[in-house]
């Protein structure tokens, strides 16, 4: 069995290479749009974190993504005491090791749905993986929503992972409380994923990158062209709206990000580039 240590760098070359991926298949989808406006390109910045380790964020401002993000990062260092409450594995021992992917996807017209994937592995005197997918459409249209659903699942099932419980903790996850509403139309998330072998539990993670990088695409190509009316991108808007108060208020990832010293700009690349409340 592999030690730790390869565990380690396999994840965080896994992690690179899907980004490159996942930037290709965007940058394609710019340069495949009917639009008349400039495709856009990934711009690359790398960045430091003074505990250790560090990151590089791709951004993209183009006519089908009006910002879409992929970044990936590795990052260690000692989690402070607050944090160590709720971090399995750090009560014993404050050090940590991560690493993973994150990419946002917010397109500029109001018919192509919004997306998220993160996967990541974490290390304190424990060891795990955590992750997932979630589409945020504008107006929901089923055969999406089914189809997406239905890659995931496909992942899931492959690997012999429970997929009706991940489904439903996504839908638990991405659930506004104050307003009473989910986020999006949901997909799977989990967290510490250590079933005991890492090499299928590592396979999974990979799956999941795979099935997103073949799912969302596709819905893209399927809605990208549509025209749209000046209402519509009204509420395309205050769908985003929501977004953020999910993200400022309750996502553990961007408290995580910040609360370890992360890039502020990489943790807050999930926020969209225009928002409107009611």
């Amino acid at each position: 069995m592999k030690l730790l240590a390869e565990w380690r760098e396999s994840a965080e070359t896994w992690f690179t290479r899907l980004r490159d991926r996942l930037c290709d298949a965007c940058e394609a989808l710019e340069r495949a749009s009917a639009s008349a406006m400039p495709a856009g390109r990934f711009e690359r910045s790398d960045w430091r974190r003074e505990g250790g380790g560090g990151g590089t964020m791709a951004l993209m401002r183009g006519r089908v993504f009006e910002k879409v993000g992929v970044n990936v990062s590795t990052v260690q260092g000692e989690f402070s005491e607050e944090m160590r409450r709720h971090i399995p594995g750090a009560a014993e021992d404050p050090r940590f090791w991560a690493t993973g992917i994150s990419m946002v996807a917010h397109p500029l017209s109001p018919h192509v749905p919004a997306a998220h994937m993160n996967t990541r592995m974490i290390v304190t005197t424990r060891h795990w993986f955590g992750g997932g997918a979630d589409l945020t459409p504008t107006f929901p249209v089923d055969e999406d929503t089914r189809d997406f659903h239905a890659a995931l699942k496909a992942a899931c099932m492959a690997h012999g992972k429970d997929h009706a419980r991940y489904k439903r903790w996504c839908d638990e996850y991405f659930f506004l409380p104050h307003r009473n509403e989910a986020r999006g139309v949901g997909g799977i998330f989990f967290d510490y994923l250590d079933d005991g072998d890492p090499a299928l539990d590592f396979a999974f993670v990979r799956a999941v990158g795979d099935a997103f990088l073949q799912i969302y695409p596709a819905i893209v190509t399927r809605r990208m062209n549509r025209p749209w009316t000046e209402a519509e991108r009204r509420a395309l808007l205050i769908k985003r709206g929501r977004y953020v108060e999910f993200n400022l208020l309750y996502d553990r990832g961007t408290a995580f990000g910040l609360k370890t010293g992360g890039n502020v700009e990489a943790v807050l690349m999930s926020l969209p580039p225009a928002v409107a409340w009611p």
